[in-house]
C-alpha cells in the first residue's frame, strides 16, 4: 500500500529529516484495507509538490467543510492523542502529518473505531504542509514525543531547529498555543532554548501534563523504562 502514499519531489532541496523510518514491520491486513480505503478521503488534496507545483495555499474551510478553528499535531505517532483530541473537541478541525506509515494504519484504524470526523491526515512531512498552509491560520500546535536525536552531531535534526520552528511560527495564529512532550531532558532543553527565539514566549514549563493531556504509548513506554515526561506551552507572539 505504500506506493499510494505521496512521496517528496526528488527535485527539491535535500532536508535533514527530523523524523526516523518511513516504514516498519509488516502491517496486518486491516491496517492495509485502512489506507486502501480511508486515508484517501481523510487525505487533504494540495500538499505535496505533485499535487500543487505552484504552492498555492490550502483552503482549509474546504478541508473541515467550515470555518472551524484548525489544529496541528506534528507527528502522531500512533494517533492516540490525535484522536483523543478530535473526541474532546469535536468543533475543532486537526490535522495531524506522520511519514511513518504504520502509524498511520494504526491512527485510521484509531479514527474508525473513535467515528470521529474533524479530522485530516497528511502521511508525510509537516514541512509539505508548511509550504502551503496559509500564513496565520493554525490555532493550535502539538509535539508529542518527537525523535530524540540524541547523538550530539544529530542534534540539528530535531523538530526544535530554526528551520522548523520559524515555518511554524508562520503557520501560526498570533496568540497561538505550542505544546511540547517529550521525555528527553536535552531535548526540552534545546525547546526552551529554541523555541523562544523563534517568536514564541514560554507560559508553563513543569512534570504536569495539561488537563485535557492523554498519555500516549510513547510515554508509557518512558515510563516503563524509567524515564521522566515533561511538558511546555509556549504563545505564538
Amino acid at each position: 500500500m505504500t506506493d499510494q502514499i505521496p512521496q517528496p519531489d526528488p527535485d527539491a532541496p535535500e532536508w535533514r529529516n527530523f523524523y526516523g523510518r518511513r516504514a516498519g514491520k509488516t502491517m496486518r491486513p486491516s491496517q492495509k484495507s485502512y489506507l486502501s480505503e480511508d486515508l484517501e478521503t481523510l487525505r487533504p488534496f494540495g500538499v505535496t509538490v505533485e499535487e500543487n507545483p505552484d504552492r498555492a495555499p490550502l483552503d482549509l474551510s474546504a478541508v473541515f467543510g467550515d470555518a472551524r478553528p484548525v489544529w496541528l499535531e506534528i507527528g502522531f505517532g500512533g494517533g492516540e492523542h490525535m484522536v483523543h483530541m478530535a473526541a474532546t473537541y469535536p468543533e475543532v478541525g486537526i490535522i495531524g502529518c506522520e511519514p511513518f506509515i504504520n502509524g498511520v494504519a494504526m491512527l485510521l484504524g484509531k479514527i474508525r473505531a473513535a467515528g470521529v470526523s474533524n479530522l485530516a491526515v497528511h502521511p508525510g512531512d509537516v514541512r509539505e504542509l508548511f509550504d502551503v498552509l496559509p500564513e496565520g491560520s493554525i490555532a493550535r500546535a502539538f509535539l508529542n514525543y518527537p525523535d530524540p536525536w540524541p547523538k550530539r552531531r544529530h542534534h540539528r535534526r530535531r523538530f526544535v531547529t530554526q528551520d522548523h520552528l520559524l515555518p511554524l511560527h508562520r503557520a501560526l495564529a498570533p496568540g497561538a498555543e505550542f505544546r511540547v512532550a517529550t521525555d528527553i531532558p536535552d531535548y526540552m532543553r534545546q525547546a526552551l532554548d529554541e523555541v523562544p527565539k523563534a517568536g514564541f514566549v514560554l507560559e508553563e514549563h513543569s512534570g504536569t501534563a495539561w488537563k485535557d493531556w492523554i498519555s500516549t504509548r510513547y510515554e508509557k513506554k518512558a515510563l516503563r523504562e524509567g524515564r521522566l515526561p515533561d511538558y511546555a506551552t509556549f504563545r505564538r507572539v
